[in-house]
């Protein structure tokens, strides 16, 4: 069964569709209106071994902020929608992802608890990009689409100067443990209570 899904979201401050393969070849088309922000996601599905594609359209006049979050919270309900019931899914995953001087930690399971503890100290940095990515929407994105999801993640900075290589190290561990938490080990629910909602 092709686990795979499509999300619509329409407000007065976005318009939104996403579809997503889990089980694709890390092939993405990502619009968002936002440079930096469209790379971060083409790392998710090239690292995460999706295929994605978003279309968005928001209110970019205003700021990035809502394009931002609305654009992560339905990449998320996607990821939740695409397991369904998570039978065989492995579930957990870890890792330690460099990218140059940057190192950051990730830790996630597909609990169905959604749940988030962002250890990560940005240093100071101008926005990133035009129309600009301000970097503390790096932890929005990554907690709404987490949330979405309804994964358990950590994230810990462990070392890094470059705003940049934190952000993009952080987006590729997590699509790299996102690979591995749903491959298909079994035909089981990977929970003693039967259920992973």
């Amino acid at each position: 069964m092709a686990r795979t899904a499509q999300i619509q979201r329409s407000t007065k401050e976005t318009s939104i569709v996403v579809d997503l393969n889990l089980d694709g070849s890390g092939q993405s088309s990502i619009s968002t209106g936002i440079p930096f922000y469209d790379h971060m996601l083409e790392q998710l599905a090239r690292h995460g071994g999706l295929d994605l594609t978003v279309q968005a359209t928001g209110d970019l006049h205003i700021d990035t902020h809502h394009t931002v979050e609305d654009v992560a919270i339905c990449v998320g309900e996607a990821l939740h929608k695409a397991l369904g019931d998570k039978a065989g899914v492995r579930r957990f995953a870890s890792g330690s992802f460099p990218l140059d001087e940057a190192l950051v930690s990730i830790a996630l399971d597909l609990s169905g608890r959604p749940f988030v503890a962002w250890n990560v100290e940005l240093p100071e940095c101008l926005p990133l990009g035009s129309p600009a990515f301000d970097p503390s929407l790096a932890e929005h994105a990554i907690s709404s689409l987490a949330t979405s999801a309804a994964m358990t993640l950590h994230v810990n900075l462990q070392a890094g100067r470059n705003v940049h290589h934190i952000i993009e190290a952080t987006f590729k561990g997590v699509a790299r443990c996102l690979r591995d938490a749903v491959k298909v080990e079994s035909g089981a629910v990977p929970s003693t209570k039967g259920i992973l909602s």
